[in-house]
């Protein structure tokens, strides 16, 4: 689901746009701004996933703003909807992933919704694969090298965490297994026992048995402890929703 700005300094096709935005399957939160310093003070303070943006505005125009978001850190899709083709150009050279053009057609918004979703997709798949940590265990006097990603759960090893991977091995990193809890909690981890800690995107099931709790990933079940059911299940039905 997609977060979005919409920018346009006419209040009537600020309206309509961000209707339409909202009529999509793929949308979500829908904002919207009447200018683009607006816009700005805005996306300061919040993060979207696509702008649509007017490009004739008085002050800040579309084309810069567009160049302004691009200095971000993490840059949202542009998508420009303007009733001017002669700007066609220099948008595309702003990597905008589409420029639609007023009055246009809700099938035609629809295909650059499409497009500003795959964009994000791309664009969050090599945030994810970028940000990957590196992890180093020891084993035998071998120093080997896993990435995060790879990690399906942890379990509890004394004052040591055991890291599980998905092909099934097996490695022992000497941190506690809270400490790691905290590193790796904003990337996706959850604490499920005192002496385990999972992948959400590893859990293929949530069983519940007589009001107690399992998970199962491949081949192994897990026990989830009745402090931790409830935010498990949450950020289940969140993840599942597409929301994060």
């Amino acid at each position: 689901m997609l977060s979005v700005l919409a920018v346009d300094d006419e209040p009537p096709a600020l309206a309509e746009l961000a209707y339409l935005l909202e009529q999509n399957e793929h949308v979500g939160q829908v904002l919207t701004a009447g200018d683009g310093a607006a816009a700005l003070r805005l996306l300061e303070q919040q993060h979207v996933d696509t702008v649509f943006l007017d490009i004739r505005m008085p002050g800040l125009s579309g084309l810069d703003l567009a160049r302004v978001l691009a200095r971000f850190r993490r840059p949202p899709a542009v998508v420009f909807v303007t009733a001017y083709d002669d700007h066609a150009v220099t948008a595309f050279d702003l990597n905008a992933v589409d420029y639609v053009m007023k009055p246009y057609r809700r099938e035609r918004l629809f295909e650059a919704i499409r497009r500003a979703t795959d964009a994000v997709s791309d664009a969050r798949a090599a945030g994810d694969d970028a940000d990957d940590e590196t992890i180093s265990v020891e084993l035998g006097g071998v120093t080997r090298f896993i990435r995060r990603s790879e990690v399906a759960y942890v379990s509890a090893q004394g004052d040591y965490a055991r890291l599980h991977t998905a092909d099934g091995g097996s490695h022992l990193l000497r941190m506690p297994l809270a400490t790691l809890e905290d590193r790796w909690a904003p990337v996706g981890f959850v604490r499920i026992h005192r002496s385990y800690l999972v992948a959400l995107t590893s859990i293929e099931e949530l069983r519940a048995d007589a009001g107690r709790y399992t998970v199962v990933i491949g081949e192994t079940t897990l026990p989830v402890s009745r402090r931790h059911t409830r935010e498990l299940r949450d950020r289940l039905v969140r993840r599942a929703g597409g929301t994060r």
